[in-house]
């Protein structure tokens, strides 16, 4: 090998491993404080996940950025930022499919409670959606000057109508309610509204990638419903077959895991081609076994875990340093940002109250609906991540939406803590003559 041809090889090889020392350096950083973030906010009565999202936006140029720059910068920007990509990426692929898996769909065909569910479901997506369209075609020449009106307003629509379920999910587990008949009306409503969202987010992306030409978008359409026939049809069997053939002794192989993996890819690749975003794959292979009770199991055991407690923060700190609160530096942009968050809770939280008072049912088990209607975690911040992707919305408009997210996620516990007990239901850790009166409200129907 000639000097010339030695001189390149070595300086590739230093190359690549100053590359890997600052992304094993990052991702130190990120798991370590993603664990500290969840054990906090789990002191203080909240999620973990929402002190996974609040550390991952202090990481960014928030505030570690903006105390320690000379610190921020060599730990994000000593290294191109094409490795943390790619590991947010697919660790969002894998969380989709995770979110996949843990839906229940026996909730969307509940009998108790329908009329009730059906309201709640209706109004809380068209509410919030007819708001946040209207505001994003209103606010788009201000706030995301670069993006089409129609596109930027639609994909703040979508966001102002998600529905975290994963998160409303856990968070109604702690507080004991879903059993009770206002926790069913609660989690089928959201179903529906994440069966819904997710397919406005798909629909919304695909409108927006064929640049609103009707027959590309119809041929889009067209094939994305092909996959997913192909998929429900031709894969769904094979990878129940899978599972007969691998089962041993009420154990699921390790091949099983790797040929599961390697269709979640394959999914993710498919949408990709179709010229959607690979993270629908993710969440469409989940779909496919959800029903698969010992695979399931057997993810959540095998690999469920280091999802949440390697990638998820790793995606929660990408976004965070996408986020820049220090940008939104003059009043008017902070009028905007606080106009968000109200215009998005009184969409959601605002139809879900309506709705369910017009089913009969008390003050406090409407603002109980409403409260828990209107968690967004991250679910939002993945729509907003596809949006900003997009180009439809800017930075501070991300920023906003961001922010909008976290408080939404935030109020949730101490809005079930301040009107569970005026329905007469307990507060799990809360003694009993701590517990304000029941109001006197409707019996939930």
């Amino acid at each position: 090998m000639s000097t010339g041809h030695q001189l390149a090889a070595s300086i590739s090889v230093h190359k690549t491993e100053a590359t890997l020392f600052f992304t094993l350096l990052q991702l130190t950083v990120i798991v370590l404080a993603g664990r500290i973030g969840g054990i906090l906010a789990k002191r203080v009565g909240q999620s973990p996940a929402v002190g996974e999202i609040i550390i991952g936006i202090l990481l960014g140029p928030s505030l570690f950025g903006l105390l320690a720059p000379d610190v921020f910068d060599y730990v994000f920007r000593s290294a191109p930022p094409e490795p943390m990509q790619i590991l947010s990426q697919i660790g969002l692929i894998l969380l989709m499919f995770q979110i996949g898996i843990e839906f229940d769909f026996s909730h969307l065909s509940e009998r108790h409670n329908r009329k009730a569910v059906s309201r709640v479901a209706l109004a809380g997506l068209a509410a919030p959606f007819a708001l946040g369209l209207t505001f994003g075609w209103v606010s788009a020449p201000e706030l995301s000057p670069q993006a089409d009106r129609l596109a930027s307003g639609l994909f703040i629509a979508t966001a102002f109508s998600i529905t975290a379920l994963p998160i409303l999910g856990r968070i109604m587990i702690e507080f004991e309610l879903t059993r009770r008949p206002i926790g069913v009306i609660a989690i089928s409503a959201a179903a529906i509204n994440d069966v819904v969202g997710w397919l406005l987010l798909a629909l919304v992306t695909t409108l927006t990638l064929s640049r609103f030409d009707a027959l590309e978008f119809g041929t889009k359409v067209v094939l994305v419903a092909l996959v997913m026939a192909v998929a429900w049809y031709g894969l769904r069997p094979l990878m129940k077959l899978a599972v007969r053939r691998t089962r041993h002794h009420g154990h699921l192989s390790p091949h099983l895991m790797g040929l599961l993996l390697a269709a979640i890819f394959l999914c993710a690749m498919a949408t990709y081609k179709l010229g959607i975003f690979a993270i629908f794959g993710g969440f469409v292979m989940g779909v496919l076994v959800h029903d698969e009770h010992e695979l399931v199991k057997a993810w959540k055991e095998r690999i469920g875990h280091f999802v949440s407690v390697f990638f998820l923060p790793i995606f929660f700190t990408y976004t965070g340093l996408r986020t820049n609160i220090g940008g939104l530096d003059t009043a008017s942009l902070w009028g905007w940002c606080i106009l968000t968050t109200l215009l998005a809770t009184l969409g959601k939280f605002g139809g879900t109250y309506v709705a369910a008072r017009s089913c009969g049912l008390g003050h406090a088990e409407s603002s109980v609906l409403g409260i828990m209607m209107n968690t967004r975690a991250l679910m939002e911040l993945i729509v907003i991540n596809v949006g900003y992707d997009l180009g439809v919305i800017s930075q501070d408009m991300f920023t906003m939406l961001v922010l909008m997210a976290i408080v939404s996620t935030v109020v949730t516990t101490p809005g079930l803590r301040r009107w569970l007990p005026r329905m007469g239901l307990p507060v799990p850790g809360r003694s009993a003559p701590d517990q304000p009166a029941p109001e006197q409200a409707r019996q939930t129907p």
